[in-house]
């Protein structure tokens, strides 16, 4: 599957306000300092399995 991942766009990504580890992944349960698509990538060497695109992009 060839398709661009944009965590802030997707419906598990949050923000948790804190500074050191700003970036929240909901489906994968986990905060970082980087992006959550590039923690995955980079940790499993495969895209991230649960992107999906948030309905309510208002």
């Amino acid at each position: 599957m060839n398709r661009k991942i944009v965590c802030q766009k997707c419906k598990f990504y949050y923000v948790t306000w804190e500074q050191a580890k700003p970036h929240g992944c909901n489906a994968y349960g986990f905060k970082s300092k980087t992006i959550p698509s590039v923690v995955v990538k980079k940790s499993s060497g495969v895209d991230c399995s649960f992107y999906e695109i948030k309905n309510n992009q208002s």
